[in-house]
């Protein structure tokens, strides 16, 4: 808190699906909605941070094989009980070569609406770079069963203008 801050504003009116996750009186806190992605931006919001809160919601995860069709190209071959999906892979040169093998499970994700909470927290922390990635469970058998979980959505900034 206490920061100096210069935010890029992609809209002042949250869409139709913010809307809907945040709900009516979270959203009635939202002034603007700030952008990463954009090189110029339509406007901006200068100030200082008075307070930060992460706001993390519901979702139904359900996992299911990756078949052809369903998170695989319709034309793939499903490979045989106990084989891996093959490997894809590119050639970026100078001996550099990238690949990568889809994992055995499509996760679909529904948020909740209505379930957004704001966390407690002293300010905003980077990724780590000691930490891992999450592993994924390629093991064979059923899909896992479909499970809750709370996801961060973003950020709630608290600006006074200066």
């Amino acid at each position: 808190m206490g920061d100096d801050v210069d935010f890029g504003i992609a809209t002042r009116t949250p869409d139709a699906s913010l809307a809907e996750l945040l709900g009516p009186a979270l959203l009635a806190t939202v002034d603007a909605v700030e952008s990463h992605h954009e090189e110029e931006f339509p406007d901006r919001v200068r100030g200082r941070v008075t307070a930060v809160h992460p706001a993390t919601f519901e979702v139904w995860e359900r996992r299911s094989l990756r078949r052809p069709g369903h998170g695989a190209p319709a034309n793939a071959v499903m490979p045989a009980d106990g084989e891996e999906w093959p490997l894809v892979g590119r050639d970026l040169g100078g001996g550099v070569f990238a690949d990568s093998r889809p994992a055995r499970y499509v996760i679909d994700i529904v948020p909740l609406p209505g379930t957004v909470t704001l966390e407690p927290t002293r300010g905003v922390r980077l990724p780590s770079a000691g930490r891992s990635l999450p592993t994924v469970d390629n093991r064979i058998g059923e899909p896992p069963a479909e499970r809750k979980a709370r996801v961060q959505a973003g950020w709630l900034v608290d600006v006074e203008d200066r």
